[in-house]
């Protein structure tokens, strides 16, 4: 009995013993870290000597056996020799391996959370003969705060109950992606399309071009970079042979740099005027466009999407009240270099939501024109609701799962016409995973603070689309410009399915 009751300790030390000696050895690292700002550390740290030398003899004692030496048979030449003959070798291996392991230890044992790959200042690095060996590297973090009080907020959340109006309005949208575009003699009215040359100039100068351009004639003309109010009106009465004129101040987010805040002259030479005709909603029609057995489950499918563009608006109307509240105490200054990286992807997150949601190509192109001309402050409010929401996941253990990437992808799918396992290669191929996870974890996190809110209902008017957006900088192109944030199959304005939804 006596043997059986010590068995198991003997059995337990062994076991603890192996778990010690096969777990790694820590680095006794000296680490200084400074805050430039909010978002940024600047981190200098220091290897022992000590360690160097563990990292050094583990190397040279790897090597013994297979060494080759002159003189000697591989594996018997004395470890000096060895130790002299590849010297540089070994203090390169070692260099990143303490490199590595020290960044691994490091993004352990600290308390800030980074958003981004240190930058590392290597040049000149050696591992030094003595002394302990010291580098230096740059990062951006989430800024550390006080979470503010998400729970019991108060909501106003839009409320409609869509009319037969709003679904036939929607329909005759709807439709003129599939319309034709045919040519009219008569001078441009409201909602004509019209075929122009576009000539941008500041101070006289020619600053940037487009030829052939399709625009539909709408209250505003949304470039890239800023927008010219009232074009409907503008060209209303044009025809062929005709030039019109107007104005454009850029804004201070505009790709040509040294343009922004400017005015520039935008001039129109109408080429040509066209109307839309609209398709006839025939058997063979209705097959086409969505395998409808009649116009009536057409108009309940319209109904419906009306409803998911509803949800989208409650859901945006509530991230801007939330993050209204939370953000009241976030004054954290991001860096320029921040900013600028996230533009992008930012305008990404949006359209990809927008199509998830139902929204046609015009109204998602008048909404990235918006997001563009003012991509500075957009990008620094929408980094600062995700470090707060990203906060509140982590607390509250929520995550993106894969059914959830399935029903984000099938959505999108729905609204573009292509099959779900294409769209979801277009997002992976385009490196847009990481993106598409974070807004189903914010669209969760959004859910929660929902869930325990406090809604007052009010009434909800659908967007008019007054806005025609132009992929053109109206002050021209600079080493600023964010990329397009579209699939480049769905770039041709001239096409009709491309100018209405």
């Amino acid at each position: 009995m006596a043997a059986d009751d010590t068995t198991p300790e003997i059995d337990d030390a062994a076991a603890g013993d192996a778990a010690v000696a096969e777990a790694p050895q820590k680095l006794n690292l000296q680490v200084k870290v400074d805050s430039p700002s909010d978002c940024e550390r600047h981190v200098t740290v220091t290897v022992s000597r000590e360690d160097i030398d563990r990292y050094l003899d583990e190397a040279y004692s790897g090597m013994m056996e297979s060494a080759t030496v002159p003189g000697f048979r591989i594996g018997r030449a004395p470890r000096k020799l060895v130790e002299g003959r590849f010297k540089e070798d070994v203090n390169q291996q070692i260099k990143g391996s303490l490199l590595m392991d020290s960044l691994t230890q490091i993004s352990e044992e600290q308390t800030f959370t980074a958003i981004g790959e240190p930058e590392l200042s290597l040049e000149g690095l050696e591992v030094p003969d003595e002394g302990p060996m010291t580098f230096e590297f740059d990062i951006e973090v989430r800024p550390e705060f006080d979470m503010p009080q998400w729970r019991g907020l108060s909501i106003e959340r839009p409320v409609r109950e869509f009319t037969d109006d709003d679904v036939a309005e929607q329909l005759e949208q709807m439709l003129a992606r599939y319309g034709q575009l045919v040519p009219y003699d008569g001078a441009a009215e409201a909602g004509d399309y019209a075929v122009v040359n576009i000539v941008t100039k500041h101070d006289g100068k020619q600053v940037a071009e487009e030829e052939e351009a399709v625009v539909r004639l709408r209250e505003k003309l949304s470039f890239l970079d800023g927008s010219l109010e009232g074009f409907g009106e503008l060209l209303a009465g044009a025809k062929a042979g005709d030039k019109r004129s107007g104005k454009v101040k850029l804004t201070g987010d505009a790709p040509n740099e040294p343009l922004r805040g400017e005015e520039v002259e935008v001039d129109f030479e109408i080429l040509e005027i066209k109307k839309l005709k609209l398709p006839e909603l025939t058997e063979d029609f209705l097959s086409e466009i969505g395998n409808f057995d009649s116009e009536e489950k057409l108009r309940e499918a319209i109904r419906a999407n009306l409803q998911r563009q509803l949800e989208y608006e409650q859901q945006r109307n509530a991230r801007q009240q939330i993050t209204a509240e939370l953000l009241k105490t976030a004054d954290w200054q991001l860096p320029p270099g921040l900013l600028k990286r996230q533009s992008a992807r930012e305008l990404e997150r949006a359209v990809m939501e927008l199509r998830r949601s139902g929204f046609g190509e015009a109204q998602i192109r008048a909404h990235e024109n918006q997001l563009r001309q003012n991509s500075a402050a957009s990008t620094a409010k929408a980094l600062k609701e995700h470090f707060i929401l990203e906060r509140i996941a982590e607390e509250e253990k929520i995550d993106a799962e894969e059914g959830d990437f399935e029903k984000e992808i099938f959505l999108i799918a729905m609204q573009s016409g292509e099959s779900p396992r294409r769209i979801r290669a277009q997002i992976e191929k385009r490196g847009l995973m990481d993106v598409l996870q974070n807004q189903i974890v914010e669209r969760k996190v959004l859910e929660l603070v929902q869930s325990e809110a406090k809604f007052k209902d009010k009434p909800y008017a659908p967007e008019k689309l007054d806005s025609e957006a132009i992929n053109m900088a109206a002050g021209g192109e600079g080493d600023e410009a964010i990329p397009v944030a579209k699939d480049e199959a769905k770039e041709e304005t001239k096409a009709v399915a491309e100018e209405e939804a």
